[in-house]
């Protein structure tokens, strides 16, 4: 009789709860949908701890709301179940900003600005309370769909990003310094390409500029393409920068120059003077200094650390990487090209 008394105060609790929601202003709707998903989502954790009971309980509670609300999604046993996963993982929800919830990094991004369904992915597939806290971030920043934001979790952005081997902090200011280190990443994943394992520079060069939506994506926000095999006349001659941008938030053109070998000492020599030439040329009196990304096939950290001491440009290094190839032990199963087009005839 007690656990039935237990249960009913409980049910009338999310009940109470749910029409308080209700009657909130409808301008923060998200906010109030997660502020309810985790009022209902704590309570049931709270009540299931004290009481122990088992995960049918959900099942009898989504039943028993339903009745209630009928005209109300959202309450299924699976979304119940998530809510109170919501309320587990942020304990501080309704009292504390991003910043205080475990996250070691200093976040003013609230919780409430990220959709339910975003938050469910995060759920899923983000355990580390940093990455999830990085994730969230980045998604609000950017206005990332769940769709755009799963692909960034399963393409290890959280790893990645500021990665690159670079002389920033010697070469410039402060807070232009962190903001560059932070758009860079390493490694590039150019999975969207598919060429063969022994490919050259025109090759890889052709593939980004045919695939550009996708590489601007890789890339990140703030990417303004400007050009390809970009014509620079020093002293008469022609020289050809690989790929010309322009970044709108650093207020700078970015040279990316690309590589499909190892990295070598010569080729930040070779990019240095690609960006004095661009300073001189393009850079106008109001643009920053202009920024060199050198994206190779592999590097060595150390010879890349050393290639940028004394360098007074700034500029990044990182590898790329593409779809893996198919296994040695699969390609004799797979059919070949002549193969499928006799089927399909």
């Amino acid at each position: 009789m007690k656990n039935e008394n237990n249960y009913l105060s409980l049910l009338n609790t999310l009940k109470s709860d749910i029409e308080n929601a209700r009657l909130k202003v409808a301008l923060t709707v998200n906010e109030q949908l997660l502020e309810l998903y985790w009022r209902i989502g704590n309570n049931i954790y709270n009540q299931r701890k004290e009481e122990g009971w088992g995960t049918k309980i959900i099942d009898r509670l989504s039943n028993d709301l339903r009745k209630s609300f009928p005209d109300m999604t959202g309450i299924s046993p699976r979304n119940l179940k998530y809510m109170q996963s919501f309320a587990e993982a942020y304990p501080s929800f309704l009292q504390a900003p991003l910043a205080k919830l475990g996250a070691s990094a200093i976040l003013q991004v609230p919780l409430a600005k990220l959709p339910w369904y975003h938050h469910i992915t995060l759920l899923d597939k983000v355990k580390d309370m940093d990455a999830r806290v990085f994730y969230i971030e980045q998604a609000v920043q950017h206005g990332w769909s769940r769709n755009l934001m799963m692909n960034q979790i399963e393409g290890n952005l959280y790893l990645r990003k500021g990665k690159a081997v670079t002389n920033f902090a010697a070469t410039l200011p402060p807070i232009q310094s962190d903001l560059a280190k932070e758009i860079f990443k390493d490694p590039y994943k150019f999975d969207f390409l598919y060429l063969a394992e022994t490919h050259f520079e025109k090759d890889l060069e052709d593939g980004l500029v045919g695939h550009m939506t996708k590489f601007l994506l890789e890339l990140g926000s703030g990417f303004s393409y400007v050009g390809r095999q970009y014509p620079l006349n020093v002293g008469g001659e022609e020289f050809y920068i690989d790929l010309l941008f322009y970044h709108l938030k650093l207020r700078c053109f970015i040279v990316v120059e690309l590589k499909t070998g190892k990295f070598t000492p010569e080729y930040a020599g070779k990019l240095n003077f690609y960006l004095n030439a661009t300073d001189n040329i393009l850079k106008h009196e109001n643009d920053q200094p202009t920024i060199g990304i050198l994206i190779c096939k592999e590097k060595n950290k150390i010879v890349a650390e050393y290639a940028l001491h004394g360098i007074s440009n700034p500029i990044g290094i990182a590898e790329y990487q593409l779809t893996q190839a198919i296994p040695e032990k699969l390609k004799d199963i797979l059919p070949t090209i002549k193969q499928i087009e006799h089927g399909l005839q």
